[in-house]
């Protein structure tokens, strides 16, 4: 299985968030070919601002794995994750992460900031941008419009 598999997963994975009422982002930890860990957001379901589709990925792949260290996952993301994400795959040893589109307002994997590979911590993690960016999106930009249709 390859790149696009996962990413087409981890939208799938987002489309739940819809559910709760909380932003489509969805995540997959992925280690030798098997989901070890999913995440969608739940901040407005659990009223938990750290309640977001990657830290909960990485919370349920450290627990299949037995172990706080994700060095052999690879974390498929649909959005570029935030600096409180970024800061927790930095200390999870993540060796690499996929996304899908860019957060021009709190990316912090090469947009605004790159905690993923800032030259003063002790880890870097591989990134690739991009993979189904304009399917991650529109599905962000209908849920947004919905907002604003409903005036909320």
């Amino acid at each position: 299985m390859n790149d696009l598999h996962w990413m087409q997963l981890t939208l799938m994975e987002a489309e739940k968030a819809l559910a709760t009422g909380d932003v489509p982002i969805g995540a997959l930890a992925v280690r030798n070919g098997e989901i070890i860990g999913r995440g969608y957001n739940r901040r407005e379901a659990d009223h938990d601002p750290t309640a977001h589709a990657e830290i909960l990925a990485i919370r349920e792949a450290a627990h299949a794995i037995g172990h706080w260290r994700l060095d052999s996952v690879t974390l498929y993301c649909t959005l570029e994750p935030c600096a409180m994400c970024a800061g927790a795959m930095v200390l999870a040893r993540l060796p690499r992460l996929v996304y899908a589109a860019i957060d021009p307002k709190a990316g912090a994997a090469g947009s605004i900031m790159d905690v993923l590979r800032h030259p003063r911590l002790n880890h870097r993690v591989d990134v690739e941008a991009g993979l189904m960016a304009e399917e991650a999106t529109a599905q962000l930009q209908v849920f947004f419009k919905r907002l604003r249709d409903e005036g909320l």
